[in-house]
């Protein structure tokens, strides 16, 4: 059964906080409050996307460099004002803005 998210609401319309309640997808969303009886408002929230996914783990994925140069990527890490060094993969050692590089020098 989802979470639902709910803002009580004053007689301006303006929050004085949020609760949650468990309901069936099919129910309506509340109006009052089912203990105080003031007005409230079913906020929406998104989803939460947890796995291999997720913020932290793609973050995590990213800095293991001997799986991304498997994988066949090129991690650069900025090192200056638009100077990059590599620091796996194929390609050249440094890029930097003075010195364009050409399509054939990445492979």
């Amino acid at each position: 059964m989802p979470i639902y998210e709910y803002d009580i609401l004053d007689d301006d319309g303006q929050s004085l906080g949020t609760f949650e309640v468990f309901q069936q997808i099919k129910d309506e969303p509340l109006t009052v409050h089912p203990e105080t009886g003031q007005r409230i408002e079913r906020l929406i929230s998104p989803p939460f996307i947890g796995g291999q996914w997720s913020e932290h783990s793609m973050h995590k994925s990213a800095g293991d460099e001997k799986k991304l140069e498997k994988q066949g990527f090129t991690k650069y890490v900025k090192a200056g004002d638009g100077i990059y060094e590599k620091r796996c993969g194929k390609g050249p050692q440094v890029i930097s803005r003075d010195q364009p590089i050409k399509g054939s020098d990445l492979k």
